[in-house]
């Protein structure tokens, strides 16, 4: 039972982030839990699926009705971990290169999934980019994982799931009529509100929201602005308009521009399509205020971890957005929001066919489950 004890240590400390004044206890609760698991192997599953936004989602460049996403599971000793790639457009995955990915993956030369740096170091081994696909996995397996520990991440990871930025709502381009709408229809519900800009009626986006609401507002420019004197302009603009922040207001390898309005700018910059995985990070201090942290681009929750700690650790603030997702995907994101900065956790809110009870709007927050792993379980959609 020594050796088995070590063992165990070794493999949550390879977790990190997992308390120290816990780790004995939680060691003698796995070695009871997985005693039985001599010989299992883990088993990955998946399936594509089509989620229906309820709105159509318009940005500076696109519009779309629909989100390709690919489920997956990673069966255990009798547990399941769950997890989601979600692929909007632009990312450059679909489901069919989800699935090809997927299908390189063998997780059979491993026994023990709590050795998640080692698998998760294979996994994003197999081949270049392919993010959203890497980040089912990793999902799906620290799923697994809390589950084999019988704890929910945000509370390995020492965090308060009450300890959280209010999550923004999403409001895409649209007629003034159509803007109204959503707004309306969220009434009560949220703090906060998300804008897309970055087209040519970025004035009257804000002027038709304003005409219905004086919450604060994010605003994502999704790489729209150009110039950065313009940029400045509208910058200025957008703060007596009650605007808190501003996301990737510039295209994301124009970092010398982004650096000067930063500096000149009276609002936080955050930086999204800039900021990719965690070698992106140390080379955004300087050029944005803070960093937006998205699952699906990062591999997942082990490397949002990382970058969420890395950028503290620079003095920037930290964001924790998503994509178009289902619950499952959402949930686990919500499991690293406490303590940020700023959340954008509406993905599973904008859709009407959702597979997952977890994470559960409260007063304008997502706030994480109790169940163990990233707090799902599977419903009927």
């Amino acid at each position: 039972m020594g050796q088995k004890r070590r063992d165990f240590l070794k493999s949550l400390a390879v977790i990190g982030g997992v308390s120290m004044i816990n780790l004995p206890a939680l060691a003698d609760n796995l070695v009871k839990k997985t005693a039985s698991t001599t010989g299992s192997k883990m088993k990955l599953t998946w399936k594509p699926y089509d989620l229906q936004l309820k709105h159509a989602f318009n940005i500076s460049n696109y519009s779309r009705k629909t989100t390709p996403v690919v489920l997956t599971t990673i069966e255990y000793d009798g547990l399941v971990g769950y997890g989601e790639a979600a692929m909007p457009p632009y990312l450059g995955e679909t489901q069919a290169s989800v699935i090809e990915f997927l299908k390189k993956v063998d997780l059979g030369g491993f026994s023990n999934p709590l050795e998640l740096d080692e698998i998760l170091h294979y996994v994003d081994s197999i081949c270049e980019n392919n993010t959203a696909a890497k980040a089912s996995i990793d999902i799906a397996l620290h799923d697994l994982a809390g589950k084999i520990i019988g704890k929910p991440w945000h509370q390995l990871w020492g965090l308060k799931k009450e300890n959280v930025p209010n999550t923004t709502f999403t409001i895409g381009i649209d007629t003034d009529e159509v803007v109204r709408q959503k707004v309306r229809e969220v009434e009560g519900l949220f703090k906060i509100l998300k804008v897309k800009l970055g087209g040519t009626e970025d004035k009257r986006m804000i002027e038709t929201i304003r005409s219905v609401t004086d919450l604060p507002l994010a605003v994502d420019a999704n790489q729209g602005w150009k110039d950065k004197h313009l940029a400045l302009d509208m910058i200025l603009w957008l703060k007596e308009k009650g605007i808190v922040m501003i996301e990737q207001p510039m295209p994301k390898y124009n970092l010398d521009p982004i650096a000067w309005l930063t500096e000149e700018s009276p609002l936080p910059i955050f930086a999204d399509e800039s900021v990719q995985r965690l070698r992106d990070v140390e080379r955004m201090k300087g050029v944005f205020s803070g960093i937006n942290i998205k699952l699906m681009k990062c591999t997942g929750m082990r490397e949002a971890w990382q970058m969420r700690n890395l950028a503290q650790a620079l003095g920037m603030k930290v964001m924790i957005g998503c994509m178009t997702e289902t619950s499952c995907a959402i949930s686990a994101a919500t499991q690293l929001a406490p303590g940020l900065d700023f959340a954008d956790l509406d993905g599973a809110l904008l859709i009407q066919n959702d597979t997952f009870d977890g994470a559960t709007l409260q007063n304008g927050k997502m706030i994480a489950s109790d169940l163990p792993g990233i707090g799902v379980k599977p419903v009927k959609a």
